[in-house]
C-alpha cells in the first residue's frame, strides 16, 4: 500500500471533526468582534480572472498562483490567492457602496504554490478585515486596536503586534545614491532581515560609510519611544525621512491612549512587501508560534490600480497558525458540540424524538441510540457504552410506557466512579443541561 502522504497533495490538510468545529468557532468569534467595530462579513469568489487580478497582486504572489484554463471563454483562471486584491477589485467596481469608509471582514482560504521543503501551507484558512475610504492616522489605530482585541478575546499566549512604516527605509535607500536596482535588491533583503546580504548590496554600489551604517541599524531598530527618537536623529530635517516617522508617532500615541502599548513594539525594520505596502505595516507574533501569524498594513494605491484612487488599510489572520498557537499554549478547550447521548428502546422511539427535538431547540447536541439487549440490563449496558466511549453524561427512560415523564440522566465525573444519577422530570431537562459547560456536555 503507498503510504498515505502520497494520496494528499502536498501543503493541505483535511481538518477532523474536534478541530473544524474548534476552529469555526475560532473563526465566528473573530468575525463576532469585528461586526461590534462595523465590519461587514463578504464572501469572496474562489477564482477570478487571471488578467484582472493580477495587477492588484505583488510579483512573488503572482508567481505563486494556481492557474488553469475557463472551458467557457478560454481565459485563464486564478485560484484565490489574495483576498485584499479581490476586495481591491469590488470596490474599484463599485459593488462595495458608495458610503465612506467601508468596513469589510471575511473568512476564506486563499490558495498559493510553495515549494515542499518550505514547510508552508498551500491551502491557507484566513480571517481579515479591511478599511478602505479613510487615510489617517486614526484609521490605522482602529484597525491595530482592533487586531489587539482580536488576540486578546480569543486568550492568544504571549503575543506582540510588530509595528512599523515602510516609507522610512524606503526614503533612506532613495536619499542614498543607491542605482535603481540596488534599491531594488536592498529592499528584498531588508524584508528578509537578511543583513550581511543587505550589507554587500550596499558595499557593491560604493556608499558612504555613514549612510551604509544608517541603513543597516534600520532592520535592528526595534522597541518603544527609543526607536522614533533614535529615527528623528537620522531624519534631521529631512521631510521625506520625517513624513512616516511623524505618521507612525501619531499611530503610536493614539494606541497608547486606546490602552494597547503594552503589547505595541515599534520596529523600523518591520517591511512586509515594499510593491504591496506603502504605510503603517504590523505583523502579529507570539510565545507559542515561530513566526508570524498574520499581519497587515496601509496599500493605498493597490485599489486604484483597478481603477479607482481610495485608500485602504487591513489585514489577515492565518488560522491555521493561530490554532496552533492556541493549541500549544493548552488556550483550546472543547469545541462546545460533543452531544448528548438519549439512550431509548423502540417503543419509546417517539417519546424520545420528542424530547431529542426540545433539546436540540434550546441550543444542544443531541443523538438518539437505540438499547441494545433486555430491558433489565439496560442500564448497566448504557453505563458501559458510555464510559467505553468517554461520554460524559447520557440520558435513559427508565419507565416503560410508551410517553415517560421522566428521565434518568447519567453523568460521568471520571472512568472509575460510579455515575451520578438523577431522575428529572422530561420538562426541566433543557435547562438542567443547558447549566454545563460547553467543554462538559
Amino acid at each position: 500500500m503507498k503510504p498515505l502522504r502520497s494520496l494528499i497533495p502536498i501543503g493541505t490538510a483535511t481538518l477532523l471533526p474536534h478541530t473544524a468545529q474548534s476552529i469555526r468557532r475560532l473563526e465566528d468569534q473573530l468575525l463576532a468582534q469585528c461586526s461590534t467595530w462595523g465590519y461587514q462579513e463578504i464572501i469572496l469568489p474562489t477564482f477570478e480572472y487571471l488578467d484582472v487580478l493580477a495587477v492588484g497582486l505583488a510579483p512573488e504572489i503572482l508567481e505563486k498562483c494556481y492557474k488553469f484554463a475557463d472551458w467557457a471563454s478560454g481565459r485563464i483562471l486564478v485560484l484565490r490567492p489574495d483576498a485584499t486584491a479581490q476586495i481591491a477589485r469590488m470596490v474599484a467596481m463599485g459593488l462595495g457602496g458608495e458610503t465612506l469608509p467601508l468596513r469589510f471582514s471575511y473568512r476564506t482560504t486563499v490558495f498559493r504554490y510553495e515549494p515542499e521543503h518550505r514547510g508552508r501551507d498551500r491551502e491557507v484558512f484566513q480571517v481579515g478585515f479591511e478599511m478602505l475610504g479613510n487615510d489617517t492616522s486614526q484609521s490605522d489605530a482602529e484597525v491595530v486596536t482592533l487586531l489587539a482585541g482580536l488576540l486578546e478575546g480569543i486568550g492568544l499566549p504571549e503575543w506582540k503586534i510588530s509595528l512599523g512604516h515602510v516609507g522610512f527605509f524606503k526614503a533612506l535607500l532613495a536619499q542614498s545614491g543607491l542605482s535603481q536596482n540596488g534599491r531594488k535588491q536592498a529592499e528584498i533583503a531588508a524584508a528578509h532581515k537578511d543583513l550581511p546580504q543587505l550589507e554587500k548590496i550596499l558595499e557593491t554600489e560604493r556608499l558612504s560609510r555613514s549612510k551604509v551604517k544608517d541603513i543597516l541599524q534600520v532592520p535592528e531598530r526595534y522597541g518603544r519611544d527609543e526607536v522614533l527618537e533614535w529615527g528623528m536623529r537620522i531624519a534631521g530635517k529631512d521631510s521625506q525621512l520625517l513624513k512616516p516617522l511623524q505618521r507612525l508617532t501619531q499611530v503610536y500615541r493614539q494606541l497608547i491612549a486606546n490602552g494597547v502599548q503594552d503589547h505595541i513594539l515599534l520596529d523600523l525594520g518591520e517591511f512586509r512587501g515594499f510593491d504591496y505596502y506603502d504605510g503603517v505595516v504590523f505583523d502579529v507574533f507570539t510565545s507559542t508560534f515561530g513566526s508570524e501569524i498574520g499581519g497587515g498594513g496601509r496599500y493605498n494605491h493597490l485599489v486604484g490600480r483597478f481603477g479607482r484612487d481610495l485608500s485602504a488599510i487591513g489585514l489577515g489572520l492565518d488560522l491555521d497558525r493561530v490554532f496552533s498557537a492556541l493549541e500549544r499554549g493548552g488556550k483550546v478547550g472543547g469545541n462546545g458540540l460533543q452531544p448528548v447521548r438519549i439512550f431509548t428502546s423502540p417503543h419509546q422511539a417517539e417519546a424520545s424524538y420528542a424530547l431529542a427535538q426540545r433539546l436540540r431547540g434550546a441550543g444542544i447536541c443531541v443523538i438518539e441510540e437505540m438499547i441494545e439487549g433486555s430491558p433489565k440490563s439496560a442500564l448497566r449496558w448504557v453505563i458501559t457504552v458510555a464510559r467505553r466511549r468517554g461520554l460524559p453524561c447520557a440520558l435513559i427512560f427508565e419507565e416503560r410506557t410508551s410517553t415517560p415523564q421522566s428521565v434518568l440522566l447519567l453523568e460521568f465525573a471520571s472512568f472509575s466512579q460510579k455515575p451520578r444519577q438523577t431522575r428529572m422530570p422530561v420538562q426541566e431537562l433543557p435547562q438542567r443541561l443547558q447549566t454545563f459547560s460547553h467543554d462538559n456536555i
